[in-house]
């Protein structure tokens, strides 16, 4: 009797249940058409063209795509580092937290993420001297 009630309950477990259709998570945010849009603006490139302005040179951040293209964010900004267009040259190494950056007929600069550059003087500042970042703690009652 006992071994019938643990059957039936092992079978009421395991009949199976509504399957829920699996998604494939793809690109979120934007539409088919929007997406196709996207892609084809990557591929072909079409982008305005931007001028560097100032006399910083600021890298604020880098994202890797998997095909081996990639952004970065200079001065604010995005350039795509395969467009050439933008009178930016731009080179990622693998691995590397920084990147080779020259701006038209100007020698490259390499930077970190958080570093910025004088384009005039030639000298570096960086967001986080020394690379660290220290805090005191506050001693209540003080």
């Amino acid at each position: 009797m006992k071994r019938r009630l643990l059957f039936m309950l092992c079978a009421a477990v395991l009949l199976p249940l509504p399957a829920v259709a699996e998604q494939a998570l793809g690109r979120l945010f934007f539409t088919p058409e929007k997406r196709a849009a996207l892609e084809r603006s990557r591929r072909l490139n079409l982008r305005q063209a931007q001028q560097m302005e100032g006399e910083t040179l600021s890298l604020d951040g880098i994202v890797r795509r998997s095909d081996g293209s990639g952004t970065a964010w200079i001065n604010g900004r995005p350039h795509y580092v395969a467009d050439p267009r933008n009178g930016v040259a731009i080179g990622l190494q693998p691995g590397a937290a920084g990147a080779s950056i020259s701006v038209g007929d100007e020698p490259p600069s390499r930077l970190r993420v958080g570093e910025s550059i004088n384009r005039g003087t030639r000298d570096k500042n960086d967001l986080i001297s020394n690379g660290r970042i220290s805090s005191r703690r506050s001693v209540p009652g003080r």
